[in-house]
């Protein structure tokens, strides 16, 4: 546990270092301030679209900073060829890989945790800006601490995908680890389809290959609730607890994929 610890650290504090990242969060802060005149054009709508680009702002540039840093997290040490001093320390390598994994989930908390508080503080001056004329005919406040429920599946998506990545980036390139990352992103919204292929198909082999994508690749459209929150639709803990889970279970299913590869990969 203390060498994913450190390791783990030493990822965060790279992380923070890199001015992309910086530049990232910037960007989907602006982009969340900007929802605001956005609103404008759109009486009595205002708060909903500043609230729905908000949570998609957050959405996207997590998923960019998942992708393009958990695709570096090995690939960049074999370039350096920094991974055989690693290797040649006491360190087991199932113990690099999840070390890597909690590092770029530490980061992207972080990063995500900014982006919620200046999500807020857009919101707070919504509500204090808006005449009152205007409050009675919102479906729920300006600052809704339902929100964080979106918040927080957006997170469970971002450390699915943050395991996605850093599974192809044990035995492939860069490039190719994003392209397939963002592959199994846009796949993971759409991947309910797959279970009800055989009402479209009729051929039987087709249909037990969509069946079995269906379970192998991740199912992220649960993981997102933006669109019930907004609109103030109720989301039950037991729904957030069971999707949770499964995220869980999806990660722990990845990393040990990841870890397994890893260690049969020959560095000489």
């Amino acid at each position: 546990m203390r060498v994913i610890r450190h390791i783990a650290v030493n990822v965060f504090k790279e992380s923070v270092r890199d001015k992309v990242l910086y530049n990232l969060v910037l960007f989907a802060i602006l982009l969340m301030a900007a929802s605001y005149l956005l609103s404008q054009l759109t009486a009595g709508q205002d708060i909903k679209i500043i609230k729905d680009l908000g949570l998609a702002a957050m959405q996207l540039f997590g998923l960019f900073m998942a992708v393009f840093i958990g695709i570096g997290l090995v690939s960049k040490e074999v370039e350096r060829r920094s991974i055989y001093s690693l290797l040649s320390k006491p360190i087991r390598r199932q113990e690099f890989v999840i070390g890597k994994y909690v590092g770029l989930v530490l980061t992207l908390a972080v990063n995500l945790a900014i982006m919620t508080v200046a999500y807020y503080a857009v919101l707070g001056y919504m509500a204090w800006m808006a005449g009152s004329w205007f409050k009675p005919g919102w479906e729920a406040p300006a600052m809704d601490p339902a929100l964080l429920k979106a918040v927080a599946m957006i997170m469970l998506q971002l450390m699915v995908i943050t395991a996605v990545a850093l599974f192809f980036s044990t035995f492939s390139s860069p490039m190719l680890s994003a392209g397939l990352t963002f592959g199994f992103y846009i796949v993971g919204h759409f991947n309910a389809d797959l279970k009800h292929f055989e009402a479209i198909i009729d051929s039987r082999p087709v249909v037990y290959l969509a069946r079995a994508l269906y379970y192998l690749l991740p199912n992220l459209a649960p993981l997102d609730v933006k669109a019930q929150v907004v609109h103030a639709l109720p989301v039950p803990a037991a729904y957030l607890l069971l999707n949770t889970a499964y995220a869980f279970v999806y990660i722990a299913a990845l990393l040990t994929a990841s870890s397994f590869i890893f260690l049969r990969r020959d560095f000489k």
